[in-house]
C-alpha cells in the first residue's frame, strides 16, 4: 500500500475510533435509541467503505503480483 493511501485509511480509521467514542458517550448518556443505532450504522458503512480500500488495494497489487509471479506458494494463499 502506498504511502498516501496509507495515511488516508489511517485517518479514516482514527476518524472511526473518535466516532465510537460519541457512541460510547450517547450509551453512557441514555440517549434516544433510534439515534444510537443510526451512528452505528454509519460507523458500520465507514468500516466497509476501510474494507473496500483495503480489497482494491489488495487486487491491485498483492493479486496481480501473485498471478504474475513464478512463486506457486503465493498463488496458492490467495485460494485461502
Amino acid at each position: 500500500m502506498d504511502t498516501s493511501k496509507k495515511s488516508e485509511l489511517l485517518l479514516r480509521l482514527k476518524s472511526i475510533a473518535g466516532h465510537i467514542k460519541g457512541v460510547e458517550k450517547m450509551v453512557a448518556d441514555d440517549a434516544y435509541c433510534i439515534d444510537i443505532i443510526s451512528q452505528v450504522q454509519a460507523i458500520q458503512a465507514a468500516l466497509n467503505k476501510v474494507n473496500l480500500q483495503i480489497l482494491d488495494d489488495h487486487l491491485h497489487s498483492c493479486v496481480i503480483t501473485a498471478i504474475r509471479g513464478d512463486e506457486a506458494y503465493e498463488r496458492e494463499r490467495l485460494l485461502g
